[in-house]
């Protein structure tokens, strides 16, 4: 554990994030992240970091050494897609059992290791070290290293147990399993002065296939993407790519400067959301290729592409902006995200009331403040009460989140998309921006809404009840009220004649008939000669009256 713990602490050390370069030498050995608090377990662990940073390399086999609850929890919590092999949906483990704790579960380890070589014969097999194996012991460093000289295939150890840190971390320690392990051990059949690597890209619902092609037009050829539909192999020989982007600095930035720093590959940070990053985004590649050797023509001919595509997605987005006016957004994510979908929001015609930070560096909040204002409001820590509460006061009229925060918004009776990692649909570049305004009309327009927000039958019933009882209970509680509420009793209902008209008529003209009744007043009505005799009936004698 002591050379995990160095790792940790070089991770922590990073000199590409700002964030820690700001810090003391005190406060950088703290790391990067708040504890994780007793039942904050939802925002992933670092072997749930790992897993999802690797696991859409996809014809790798992806084991892990744990108990199975480890890989149950991990298997496919993250909408990758894969235009090749499906092995890395295959779940993995070794199923670690109370005897396996006792007595070690390295053998059982390399027992795992062999089957799958002999079922699936992959080019490589990803080990995931868990929090048990990592407690008792087990070292899956020399389990892999003697299983790779054993059986002539890369088995590569990815040591990141879940109690080191947060999910975050995770990703960071399987960057530097890949650079320790992965890249620059295969070289590739042939390159081009065209070649880039995408670093920190998971082609979530398939999202980078709607770049794609855009680069092929050009001529850019994607050599490796680390790791979204990525092959063993591709990772392998990314080490002689001419460029790279980065896609998500908050996990992959150690990658991208240590192959910098290796193997001279400049990378930048960019953002395929949005129409106008989309735009930046291919002018960087474009200029970085051209700098390293790539034809001048490039440029010009990405400059005609980029005009092209933005006339085409302004054409699509343009009837939407008139709907959207007015309307207002909450976007409840991390990361790259928290401004390059604001960027894409407000390009749809959206006010955004605050978009959260909590996962977000220094760069990304500088970036917020120049597509919001100084006076933006970021939101560090949004509890699920503080979100109803901004939903149901109708400061927002939609959320933009991830599924844990689903429920609020749907408590709320407020629309809701998903544009985390468990989406269903792809919203980077041009088609998916518009996509994402697609998506955000259904949601606003959808009728649904406004019928969730009655009160249900129940309901209705249920208020009516109150009201009834608290009016009559106010009538018993005031003479006056129930005199006057006695008085407003209609007698004649098609004349609107009430009680208090015909009792005022009888008693000032002593009236005993209800022709008389009916001279006097306007109760002429064929509705009311039963309830006048009724009223005569019950007054005292004229004698009487005329006493009074």
């Amino acid at each position: 554990m002591s050379s995990l713990a160095a790792r940790v602490q070089s991770i922590f050390n990073e000199p590409g994030c700002a964030k820690n370069g700001s810090k003391s030498e005190a406060e950088r050995k703290k790391g990067c992240t708040k504890q994780l608090q007793p039942g904050s377990a939802a925002g992933g662990c670092a072997f749930d970091g790992a897993k999802i940073a690797l696991q859409p390399i996809t014809d790798v086999a992806h084991l892990v050494h744990g108990p199975i609850a480890c890989e149950g929890n991990s298997w496919d919590n993250r909408g990758a897609a894969s235009s090749g092999s499906s092995l890395w949906r295959t779940a993995f483990t070794t199923d670690m059992s109370e005897t396996d704790i006792v007595f070690g579960g390295e053998k059982r380890l390399c027992k795992a290791i062999k089957e799958i070589i002999d079922k699936y014969d992959p080019p490589a097999i990803f080990v995931y070290q868990t929090c048990i194996p990592a407690m008792i012991g087990d070292d899956i460093n020399a389990v892999c290293k003697a299983a790779s000289q054993r059986f002539g295939k890369p088995v590569i150890p990815i040591n990141s147990p879940g109690f080191v840190g947060s999910k975050n971390l995770g990703n960071k320690l399987a960057g530097e399993a890949l650079l320790d392990y992965v890249i620059g051990t295969q070289e590739p059949d042939y390159t081009t002065p065209y070649d880039v690597n995408l670093i920190g890209e998971y082609n979530l619902s398939g999202e980078l296939w709607q770049v794609k092609p855009l680069l092929d037009e050009l001529g850019v050829r994607i050599l490796s993407c680390i790791s979204g539909d990525a092959k063993y192999r591709e990772v392998a020989s990314s080490h002689r790519a001419r460029a790279a982007m980065l896609v998500c600095s908050k996990a992959m930035i150690n990658v991208a400067r240590k192959m910098e720093e290796r193997y001279g590959i400049p990378f930048f940070e960019g953002s395929f959301y949005g129409i106008q990053d989309s735009s930046e985004s291919l002018r960087q590649i474009a200029r970085l290729l051209v700098e390293r050797g790539a034809p001048k023509d490039l440029l010009g001919r990405t400059e005609a592409v980029i005009a092209r595509e933005e006339a085409r997605a302004w054409a699509a987005i343009g009837p939407y902006k008139l709907r959207f006016k007015g309307k207002k957004a909450l976007l409840i994510t991390g990361g790259v995200k928290s401004w390059s979908v604001v960027a894409a929001l407000q390009q749809a015609g959206l006010e955004l009331v605050g978009t959260s930070v909590k996962k977000s560096t220094r760069e990304d909040k500088e970036r917020i403040k120049q597509l919001m204002g100084q006076d933006a409001r970021m939101i560090e820590d949004m509890t699920p009460r503080e979100m109803y509460k901004m939903l149901k006061d109708a400061k927002a009229d939609i959320m933009l989140s991830g599924g844990k925060s689903q429920f609020v918004a749907l408590k709320a009776a407020m629309p809701w998309l998903d544009i985390n990692q468990e989406r269903c649909h792809a919203y980077m570049g041009y088609l998916g921006m518009v996509k994402l305004v697609e998506e955000i009309d259904k949601s606003l327009s959808n009728p649904m809404w406004e019928q969730l927000r009655r009160p249900a039958p129940w309901q209705a019933l249920a208020r009516a009840m109150v009201q009834m009882q608290s009016t009559v209970a106010a009538v018993a509680c005031d003479p006056a009220v129930t005199e006057a509420a006695r008085r407003a009793r209609k007698i004649c209902f098609c004349k609107t004649v009430d009680l208090g008209t015909i009792e005022d008529a009888i008693y000032a003209h002593g009236l005993r008939s209800v022709e008389a009744v009916r001279d006097h007043t306007n109760a002429v009505g064929g509705c009311c000669k039963r309830r006048i005799e009724d009223v005569l009936a019950s007054s005292p004698p004229a004698g009487l009256q005329a006493a009074e």
